[in-house]
């Protein structure tokens, strides 16, 4: 069934690198000498199988690299040469120089393709800070205060890309907001220890201050070849506090559940958790993925914290998300119960965001 699936795929996945190239090569034929033909043919080859040499050849960071952005050029080239051709085909019912139109169309492509991944590099490495308001009716802080400053960032996918000056940065505008715990729901990495250790991104986190601390729950990126408790280990070694389908309780007001992702066969069911759980305290839920809403308002959690949808990082994606989860991003309030989703500090795969931005997010918690 899967190899069946995975052929299916490469041979989808050929058709449409074939129509990415014969585009390109439409276009720039005219203006190419043979010897160069030949070159454009090879480094087309070589970027399409660039994303999977890079899983074949672990460790390469020249590789991660051109599979990333590679994976960029083809995800907007896919939304915006259908576009381009219908527009070149329309001109076929006008009078204007055929050879006119490809050269401005192959023009007109490049400096799209340039632009947008720039401005998408500007949303995926150019976080801001989201902001919102609730109230819940449990008991507070022990001071008294009545409130509760939360600072979240999901979906960090520490790797190659986003590395240790994106994690500095991340340090560096958490600290400022003076936080009173921080919360991580999931995918730190992506799926490689090993430019987590070498860039020495534990290192920068375990500068996060915050009094009540740093917990974390982990998402479907957080895994690697290695026992999991040598990741757990690893992140821990940050002061962060990793909850593996966990509860804890925080001065005897505040109780966090930290789940194991939905993809792990031997993740405990909420009701288990729960049973666990003071439901007097104010009750916050660290579950990476945004399902099942409902069972977490029936069993009593008063705040569920997710990411994993990255708003589709890539418009129209977010279309799909909105389909897929009821709370795809931003807050959603059903009763007592309130769902808070991240479109994420990183990104996975192409190293850009278009429709969406990256972001850290602060969570002002008042007390009735």
């Amino acid at each position: 069934m899967f190899i069946a699936l995975g052929i299916a795929f490469l041979i989808i996945y050929a058709l449409i690198v074939f129509y990415i190239g014969w585009s390109g090569w439409s276009w720039m034929k005219p203006v190419l000498s043979r010897r160069f033909r030949i070159i454009y043919i090879i480094a087309l080859i070589f970027l399409a199988s660039s994303f999977i040499l890079a899983r074949v050849f672990e460790g390469s960071t020249i590789l991660s690299v051109i599979g990333s952005y590679w994976l960029a050029m083809f995800s907007l080239l896919v939304l915006m040469l259908p576009v381009v051709h219908l527009i070149v085909w329309l001109t076929k019912l006008t009078r204007l120089p055929r050879h006119q139109v490809q050269k401005w169309s192959g023009i007109f492509t490049l400096t799209a393709l340039i632009v947008l991944i720039a401005y998408g590099s500007f949303n995926a490495y150019s976080p801001y800070v989201r902001d919102y308001e609730i109230t819940l009716n449990k008991k507070g802080p022990a001071d008294g205060s009545g409130e509760l400053n939360i600072v979240m960032a999901s979906d960090m996918h520490f790797g190659y890309l986003s590395g240790k000056n994106h994690a500095i940065r991340m340090v560096e505008e958490i600290n400022a907001l003076k936080p009173d715990i921080v919360l991580f729901p999931g995918d730190i990495i992506d799926d490689d220890i090993v430019p987590y250790k070498n860039k020495g991104i534990g290192e920068i986190l375990a500068k996060i201050e915050a009094p009540y601390g740093v917990y974390a729950s982990l998402g479907n990126h957080d895994r690697f070849k290695g026992e999991m408790n040598e990741l757990i280990e690893l992140l821990e070694e940050s002061n962060m506090n990793v909850l593996y389908d966990e509860t804890v309780t925080l001065d005897g007001w505040l109780t966090l559940i930290g789940r194991k992702d939905k993809i792990d066969s031997e993740r405990a069911e909420l009701s288990a958790l729960m049973t666990d759980a003071d439901h007097s305290t104010s009750v916050i839920l660290l579950d990476h993925q945004p399902y099942a809403l409902d069972i977490a308002q029936q069993q009593g959690v008063d705040l569920m914290l997710s990411g994993h949808t990255h708003r589709g990082q890539i418009a129209p994606a977010h279309l799909i998300t909105q389909r897929l989860f009821e709370n795809d991003w931003g807050h959603l309030q059903k009763e007592q119960f309130h769902s808070i989703v991240s479109s994420g500090y990183g990104f996975w795969g192409p190293p850009i965001r278009i429709g969406s931005r990256s972001e850290i997010v602060q969570i002002h918690v008042k007390f009735q």
